[in-house]
């Protein structure tokens, strides 16, 4: 069983490669929509490949993201993570402490 403490790196790792993949998400749709204008306003100009070439390191660098989340998996404790102190019923039985 992995100690609580990797668990919980664990889903830092992840939270964290999620966040990043959004802003990668974004990074990417700019230049796209970058490339297309130049592209469409001076067809094969420095500006156009610059950003096609950074719409290509945006586009490896979220696709390797997304590898990395997905090869990050989780171990499986066999029961569900609980955040908060467990909820427990009262007992009608109570023992008188030691």
């Amino acid at each position: 069983m992995a100690p609580k403490t990797e668990r919980i790196q664990f889903l830092r790792a992840g939270r964290q490669l999620r966040r990043i993949r959004s802003f990668y998400t974004a990074a990417i749709l700019l230049w796209a929509g970058s490339a297309a204008w130049t592209g469409w306003h001076a067809p094969g100009s420095r500006q156009m490949w610059v950003s096609v070439l950074l719409l290509a390191v945006f586009t490896i660098l979220f696709v390797t993201a997304s590898l990395a989340l997905r090869r990050l998996a989780v171990p499986a404790t066999g029961r569900p993570v609980h955040h908060a102190a467990p909820h427990r019923l009262p007992s009608t039985r109570r023992h008188a402490p030691a």
